[in-house]
Parts: C-alpha cells; structure tokens; sequence
C-alpha cells in the first residue's frame, strides 16, 4: 500500500475529516471531531506508516502476528492506537480493514446523541 491509497480509503469512510491539526507534515483523518488515524508524510526513517485506534484485544493479536504492527507511533504506551507499517508484511487489506476498524472504534466510543448524529450523514 502507498500513502495515496491510504488516504484514498481513508476519505471513503463516511462524514471523514482530513486535516493538519499538529504539524504541516503529519495528515490526520478524523470522524465526527474524533480523529482515527495519521499519518507522518515524511518520515525520517522513510518508512510510511499509519496510527490507528484499535480494539486493545486486537492491537495485541496483530502485534503479535505481524512485524509490521507496533505500538501507535508518537501516542504513548497504549494497546489503544497501533503503527502500521504500509511496505513490510501487512496485506493491503488488513490495512484496509483496520482503516474502517479504526473509525468503528471512535464511533463507537461517541455518546449516544453523536452516535445518532452520525447515522443520519449521507454515505460518501
């Protein structure tokens, strides 16, 4: 995966924000103010990856199983936000999954009230 098509997949998820709330280098996607994922679009490494909230259960399970899944980049000691690197041996569509994983997860963290706010945005 390339960080277009990251962005790309990103912007397919419904009422998504894209912005630069931290730095002109690091491109953050939010939904309903909540941000679910960013990116650093220069990284000194010059490995591309993403951070994304994942289920702590399932942030320990891929951590485990994929070299490229590691503690969420610059977002503390947490198995709340996971690191995914886009060219090492995650699949393109776990990538993908944990995109809209990642948006579930804020959602669903939402108060009732924005989670009802939420349904009623027109599909993109």
């Amino acid at each position: 995966m390339n960080i277009e098509q990251f962005r790309e997949k990103c912007l397919k998820i419904k009422g998504v924000e894209e912005c630069f709330p931290f730095h002109e280098d690091v491109l953050v996607f939010k939904v309903m103010g909540k941000m679910f994922a960013f990116v650093v679009l220069f990284p000194k490494d010059g490995e591309f990856r993403a951070s994304m909230k994942c289920n702590p259960e399932r942030s320990a399970e891929l951590r485990e199983r994929y070299e490229g899944v590691t503690k969420g980049f610059y977002t503390g000691d947490t198995l709340k936000w996971n690191s995914v690197y886009f060219n090492r041996d995650v699949p393109d569509n776990l990538i993908k999954e944990l995109i809209q994983h990642s948006a579930d997860e804020v959602i669903k963290g939402l108060s009732k009230k924005m989670q009802k706010e939420y349904l009623e945005i027109p599909a993109n």
